[in-house]
């Protein structure tokens, strides 16, 4: 069945349109047309794509059972994300194991690429794979537990199931470099984080295969005119993306602003959210205070903030929309090597975002079907 929608803008990874109309047949893209009808003051941008997502509202990823999928599937469509990778702190190696087989089996259960798929009732954020944000940190762990943090093991990154896509380490750590061409090689994705690293140290990871810096400024060091760390790096290097958290907390406006100035294509957005309502990430106890989950000492544990919010402060901060939209879809999609997500192109799966003149979700669309 062909159905059509409108926008009085259409944002795609490459292009800016003017009004549009988007025809959509058997859940993909046929056609974007110009129109000179009258159309519905909204901008319509491809499904949003979130690599850092470590639980919503109440609902923690690492605990997280068949119904608390559903409940998510909803708040993550509700922001207008459309695909997202589950995310798990810092734990035991021996820990991770359940929580893995839980995100396989929600991937399995029409949350993979064949959506829509016989049994499957309605449309759900897709689950790219799961992101492993430790326990291979270094010398910024942020709310990560110290008495958790280990020394790389191979034997174990050799043994991770295929749902991992993507693993957070630090490049100081012994025999990093080996463990980022080692995981590059099994189709894992590599992002540097929680680092203190030198310069030669980043450097020989982002050498061996690392595409991605975690939550820059946050978690890493920073940006000093005599002594710059990982996040003067990342800024300088142009092999390498970089993730920010645009809550408006993690990251001033200001210096957010500079950072897309800098990054430029390389600006990745992400939540970084968690269980705040739980209180609870993974094996971390938070609270929210100030307007952000915390540790007792104030020490930031991920945030409470959404996609569509996120848009929304960067675009407050002097970051033009495309670009913004762009942080958040195409971009992010890149990092794990999954072109078919996070953009409006003919021929591809009509994932889709309305927003309306005040960058507020209208509407989602998962491979064509309305979901609000």
């Amino acid at each position: 069945m062909t159905s059509t929608v409108a926008a009085s803008s259409v944002i795609t990874g490459n292009a800016l349109h003017g009004p549009s109309t988007v025809t959509i047949d058997s859940g993909r893209v046929v056609a974007i047309t110009p129109t000179t009808g009258p159309t519905p003051a909204r901008t319509l941008i491809p499904g949003c794509v979130d690599l850092q997502v470590n639980g919503i509202d109440r609902y923690d990823c690492a605990r997280s059972e068949a119904a608390d999928w559903l409940a998510l599937d909803d708040l993550l469509l509700r922001q207008g994300v459309t695909a997202w990778c589950p995310t798990l702190v810092t734990s035991r190696l021996e820990s991770y194991t359940a929580p893995l087989r839980r995100i396989a089996a929600a991937r399995a259960d029409g949350r993979g690429p064949s959506w829509p798929a016989p049994g499957v009732a309605s449309p759900r954020p897709q689950i790219i794979g799961a992101h492993l944000e430790g326990p291979f940190l270094g010398g910024a762990p942020g709310a990560h537990r110290r008495d958790l943090l280990a020394a790389i093991d191979r034997e174990w990154l050799a043994a991770l199931p295929p749902i991992v896509t993507l693993m957070t380490v630090a490049p100081e750590l012994d025999g990093a470099a080996d463990a980022v061409r080692q995981l590059v090689a099994q189709g894992i994705a590599v992002s540097l984080g929680h680092t203190t690293a030198t310069r030669q140290q980043f450097d020989d990871a982002v050498s061996a295969g690392a595409r991605l810096v975690t939550h820059l400024f946050n978690g890493m060091s920073g940006v000093h005119h005599r002594q710059p760390g990982v996040a003067a790096f990342a800024l300088a290097d142009a092999t390498v993306s970089a993730s920010l958290i645009a809550d408006g907390i993690h990251v001033d406006p200001l210096v957010l602003r500079l950072a897309f100035a800098a990054l430029a294509d390389r600006a990745v957005l992400v939540t970084d959210a968690v269980a705040w309502r739980a209180q609870r990430v993974g094996p971390v106890s938070l609270e929210m205070i100030d307007g952000a989950p915390r540790l007792a000492d104030g020490t930031l544990a991920g945030s409470a903030v959404t996609m569509d919010a996120a848009i929304r402060t960067c675009v407050a901060a002097g970051i033009s929309l495309a670009d913004a939209v762009r942080a958040a879809t195409v971009r992010p999609a890149a990092i794990v090597n999954r072109p078919d997500l996070g953009d409006l192109v003919v021929g591809g799966r009509a994932d889709m975002v309305a927003l309306d003149d005040r960058l507020a979700i209208e509407q989602t669309w998962v491979a064509g079907t309305p979901t609000l």
